[in-house]
């Protein structure tokens, strides 16, 4: 599984399987796509305007839980450019 980000575009995609075979892109909203293939398997799911969508809940932050076990991981979405980021590249464009 692999969770990925276009900043460019505002899009985030979450891969569940590599594509082997053709699949079908269903439009579940205006902000969500899903690819799945003929045989039923769902391949990722897209985000558009991703940034509202990853910070709205959690705190920003991408949760996984194993109930199996018990165990909770949070791993941090930094899906817009920091403070620190934003002045370098400022920088860079005014000198």
């Amino acid at each position: 599984m692999k969770l990925t980000y276009d900043p460019k575009h505002n899009i985030a995609y979450l891969r569940l399987h590599e594509k082997t075979s053709q699949v079908e892109t269903i439009r579940v909203s205006d902000e969500m796509n899903v690819d799945i293939s003929p045989d039923g398997t769902v391949y990722g799911i897209e985000l558009l305007n991703a940034n509202a969508q990853l910070e709205a809940e959690d705190n920003g932050n991408l949760v996984v839980i194993n109930e199996a076990v018990g165990m909770r991981q949070e791993l941090p979405l930094t899906v817009r450019e920091g403070p620190a980021e934003y002045r370098t590249k400022r920088k860079r464009r005014t000198t």
